[in-house]
């Protein structure tokens, strides 16, 4: 959960012999050393001024993502299975530590459809000029480069096996064609999120395109 996460970081931060963390408004930036500013979106004007006559620019881009969340109780795990890629396991995972939600191609294609067909969230003025960042790309954004870069990024099947699909040949199952993974979201495993499925397309076609998705169907 991301308050323990982050009383867990700030106590680590504290406890450091080499850093010190104090508190106060900073207006200017240090003029020795070497530094990081990382004020996000509510730096003050004294401050936006110190940054802009270092750097020269007029403006920064602040880049922020939000994808879906679900409730897990919501997802249809007679579709769906957990699994790590390549039964990888991460730091404090299993192995098993992602749903997974498999497309076939004619499911795929019939998703990204719907996708680039979705009422997106209009620009403001000021923000028609703002670059992406790739890090978290609006998945509609990569569908519009063509129809297999989702299948080759977010939505990739490689090292999944569906047990659905199992052979005497291939015991744990086939890759799908394509797969949507969701991520634990909460210490007590009640939602998942997304993995990779940033978005601006507005609520009522995003609900309906969720549930376009085998095992999100009932999606919550």
């Amino acid at each position: 959960d991301r308050d323990p996460f982050a009383e867990f970081v700030t106590e680590r931060l504290r406890a450091h012999p080499l850093i010190s963390v104090e508190y106060g408004e900073v207006r200017d930036l240090p003029r020795d050393g070497h530094w990081i500013i990382a004020t996000g979106p509510l730096t003050s004007g004294a401050l936006a001024d110190s940054i802009r006559a270092e750097t020269g620019a007029e403006s920064l881009a602040f880049f922020d993502a939000i994808a879906p969340i679900v409730y897990a109780e919501s997802i249809d795990m007679s579709v769906a299975w957990l699994q790590s890629r390549y039964d990888k396991a991460g730091p404090g995972g299993t192995g098993a530590d992602y749903i997974n939600c498999p497309l076939t191609r004619e499911e795929y294609d019939a998703f990204i459809a719907g996708l680039l067909a979705g009422e997106k969230t209009s620009f403001k003025e000021w923000e028609a000029n703002t670059p992406y960042f790739d890090g978290c790309m609006p998945i509609e954004v990569m569908a519009e480069r063509g129809v297999d870069t989702l299948r080759f990024g977010p939505m990739k099947p490689v090292g999944l096996d569906d047990p659905r699909t199992a052979t005497p040949e291939f015991p744990n199952g086939r890759w799908p064609h394509a797969v949507v993974q969701l991520r634990q979201d909460t210490l007590a495993g009640d939602h998942y999120s997304l993995v990779g499925f940033q978005t601006q397309i507005k609520w009522g076609d995003q609900s309906r395109l969720l549930k376009m998705i085998p095992g999100l169907e009932n999606a919550e």
